[in-house]
């Protein structure tokens, strides 16, 4: 039997596919027995630097750093907000809060250069720091769950980035897809205690380590990727703190989902291509963590396998390769069932066809992004965000704690 081109090319694609989807479904699966933390409480918490780097974040900042001080947090902490071509009032109006504010203006702008530069200058030495981006607002508790957490031992922790919007379609797709996210790439590999992966922000770190690790990286996109490899690759694993909620806003419009997702697709091939040869090595050197975080790389966007798979589904019917068509429609199921159990039962309600509604858009924004990736990874690409609220999410989530506990 003589195999043509296209059954070729078929089958290879079918491998890359196939091993991605039962990747996915087995971390969604055992990401839904992920056990929470155990909180550890000491007196002598860590001394913690709260930074914010912030670039032309005008609308969002002066808000995000005054919440950043209600800290329900029995050690010391500090934030520091990194203000990078913020308006001069901007600067007037942080000036006036108890905060440590470090001005930078760069020529080429990168969130690694900002916080390179800060701890270049601030004269503290702390135990830990904590990372937020400049729309994001920590639940009080916050640094108390990392603080604990770090006193035990656990030297690069990931929180749980929640959605502080779901005021559009695209705003509530991000945030379904974010959780889906949580699930398999954070809760799944914390099950095998394999490293969760980094976000960007709402992490927290060991300082010195921090500050020696990101001496080396100046990357315009994908920080936290490198950043994730070299931890990884020092032995160190990555921990993952469901408890530790930090409400992040989410895209709202198709534009800046593309962009966003363009920024993320490029650092993440540019890095594949980069370390997957070391990864391969690694591998029998005995690290299998570094190596599983390289294979992740090489997965196809989340947002466009299902699409993908749907599509070769009906187009190899349509050409009567069934023995094909069945595969893909099995690749597809299967992906269906990996998604649909990441998703958290608070979604499960007539709110989640309207996300479903904005599938069709968001896979055509993916597939644009992926067109667009070249040279992205070179320049900065700056995701706007326009407003401060504390969202109904916010207010609920934290209701519930209060009567939690």
């Amino acid at each position: 039997m003589i195999i043509t081109m296209l059954q070729f090319l078929t089958i290879l694609l079918i491998i890359w596919l196939g091993f991605s989807v039962i990747y996915m479904l087995i971390y969604a699966v055992s990401g839904l027995f992920y056990q929470s933390e155990v909180r550890l409480l000491d007196k002598n918490l860590p001394s913690v630097a709260v930074m914010i780097p912030a670039y032309k974040e005008d609308a969002v900042i002066l808000s995000v750093a005054q919440s950043a001080l209600q800290q329900n947090y029995l050690g010391n902490y500090d934030v520091i907000v990194i203000a990078d071509s913020l308006l001069p009032e901007t600067l007037t109006e942080l000036s006036l809060l108890p905060i440590k504010l470090v001005q930078v203006n760069f020529e080429k702008s990168t969130k690694a250069k900002a916080l390179n530069h800060a701890m270049s200058v601030i004269e503290n030495d702390y135990d830990m720091t904590m990372i937020l981006d400049a729309d994001n607002v920590m639940e009080t508790d916050v640094l108390s769950i990392m603080g604990s957490y770090y006193q035990q031992g656990h030297r690069a922790i990931q929180g749980h980035r929640c959605a502080k919007n779901q005021d559009t379609k695209f705003a509530l797709l991000d945030g379904l897809s974010e959780e889906i996210n949580n699930n398999i790439y954070c809760k799944g590999p914390s099950t095998f205690k394999l490293s969760s992966r980094l976000v960007g922000s709402g992490m927290a770190f060991d300082y010195a380590l921090f500050k020696r690790l990101m001496k080396n990286i100046d990357a315009v996109g994908g920080f936290d990727k490198e950043l994730e490899l070299k931890i990884i690759q020092e032995g160190i694993t990555i921990q993952y703190l469901d408890s530790a909620c930090i409400y992040d806003e989410k895209v709202s419009q198709s534009e800046v989902f593309e962009k966003q997702r363009t920024r993320w697709i490029s650092a993440q091939y540019h890095y594949m291509i980069k370390i997957m040869p070391n990864a391969c090595v690694e591998l029998f050197r005995g690290k299998f963590d570094y190596f599983y975080k390289a294979y992740q790389l090489t997965l196809p966007p989340r947002l466009l396998l299902p699409g993908v798979l749907f599509l070769f589904s009906g187009i190899f019917y349509l050409m009567g390769q069934t023995l094909f068509a069945n595969t893909w429609s099995v690749l597809f199921g299967l992906n269906v069932i990996a998604y649909s159990i990441s998703i958290p039962k608070k979604y499960w309600n007539k709110e989640l066809l309207s996300g479903a509604i904005a599938i069709p858009f968001a896979f055509i924004s993916t597939l644009k992004a992926v067109f667009k990736i070249g040279g992205a990874n070179k320049k900065f690409i700056h995701t706007p965000h326009t407003s401060f609220s504390e969202s109904k999410a916010i207010k609920e989530n934290i209701l519930t704690k209060n009567l939690k506990s």
